[in-house]
């Protein structure tokens, strides 16, 4: 049995924002496709992460009066380090990798650009489905989450 790759399980083609875009616009995309993560670029390079925790947490932090479509995403940022890997990593080094340090998702990487993310969602979905070939061979896959 061949050993499972990133690319394999991962979200390819996720949606991303600008750094220069303002939290509420973050948070309105995230609402908008269902997701809360964005890999957050700059001209097209990849220069982190966001999460829906960040945002909240920015939005609390924010001074009484302070509108949160004047608040970038790259100040939330602030250079913070982000967990990014090559799509042809084995899956077991990046699960034990996110479970190691904790981490929600991985920004996916191919020749230094953009190519999908990899959360824990994924993760749990991936697990499940092995697990259902494993012990239910045969048996109809559950519906798809709305």
């Amino acid at each position: 049995m061949k050993e499972p790759l990133l690319k394999s399980i991962m979200t390819p083609f996720p949606y991303s924002v600008e750094s220069t875009a303002s939290l509420t616009e973050a948070r309105e995309m995230m609402q908008e496709h269902g997701v809360r993560h964005l890999p957050v670029t700059s001209s097209h390079q990849l220069t982190g992460l966001l999460d829906i925790m960040d945002i909240d947490s920015a939005t609390e932090k924010l001074a009484e009066g302070t509108d949160p479509d004047q608040v970038t995403v790259k100040q939330v940022l602030a250079d913070r380090d982000y967990y990014s890997v090559d799509l042809d990593q084995p899956l077991h080094a990046v699960l034990r990798e996110m479970a190691y340090e904790h981490l929600s998702a991985a920004v996916v990487t191919t020749h230094g650009r953009l190519a999908g993310i990899f959360t824990a969602t994924d993760a749990c979905r991936a697990f499940a489905d092995h697990l259902d070939r494993q012990f239910r061979p045969g048996e109809d896959e559950p519906p798809e989450a709305a």
